[in-house]
């Protein structure tokens, strides 16, 4: 992919955390997803992942611009649960790209950065290119006990109990080894390694993919064992 074929703007993430929007969506999104019991979703979520996919390329050497397009697209990739929950991402990418072109980003900005946002649900997303890869390992590695609402339901609810017995989620990049690991901290008092398995294994092959597209392996470890 040869970024100097694109034409760019110079909006920047932080505009888009000062449009009045945005930000009401994101917060209508995650009280949506409060009342029918998902965990957190809002500014926290969408703040970490906007600095994980911006440090993944910027680890990796990719172009200041291409950076700066990851953290747009990690910080907008949620804004379709205001929608519906189900298709969140398609969602999204249509919201994201009538937002942007307001704010005067360029169609090949809004191109890389809504098809990230499309692509970064598991069920149906791919590493279509870096900003999409970039997005989906930052939004897949967070996992955490912060994002639980309410740890009472950790006792029976397997997701919420996965997140509050996350107590440490770090993402290393790698980049004279070709390695992209996420370093996990888990209490299992609370949740086995095993259950984080059943409810997340197909978000670590989605990681893996996600990695392979930015030419490097993915590795998973838990408690300082490797496991992936």
């Amino acid at each position: 992919m040869n970024e100097k074929n694109y034409v760019y703007s110079s909006i920047t993430v932080e505009d888009i955390k000062n449009n009045s929007i945005v930000s009401k969506f994101i917060k209508s999104a995650n009280d949506y997803l409060g009342t029918i019991g998902y965990t957190e979703h809002g500014m926290r979520h969408v703040s970490l992942v906007a600095s994980t996919a911006r440090n993944i390329l910027e680890r990796l050497d990719y172009p200041k611009r291409f950076q700066e397009l990851a953290s747009i697209a990690g910080y907008l990739h949620d804004i379709g649960n205001v929608v519906n929950r189900q298709d969140h991402g398609q969602s999204a990418a249509l919201i994201a790209m009538r937002i942007l072109k307001d704010m005067g980003a360029t169609p090949d900005e809004t191109a890389l950065i809504i098809s990230a946002i499309g692509n970064h649900e598991e069920e149906i997303g791919d590493p279509v290119n870096p900003i999409a890869a970039a997005l989906i390992l930052a939004d897949k590695s967070d996992v955490h006990k912060t994002r639980v609402r309410n740890p009472a339901f950790a006792a029976t609810d397997i997701h919420d109990r996965v997140n509050y017995a996350a107590e440490r989620s770090f993402l290393n990049v790698l980049k004279d080894k070709k390695i992209i690991s996420l370093q996990l901290t888990i209490d299992t008092q609370i949740s086995k390694v095993m259950e984080y398995f059943e409810i997340f294994m197909s978000r670590m092959l989605m990681c893996r993919r996600a990695a392979n597209f930015l030419e490097c392996n993915f590795e998973l470890i838990i408690n300082e064992r490797k496991l992936l």
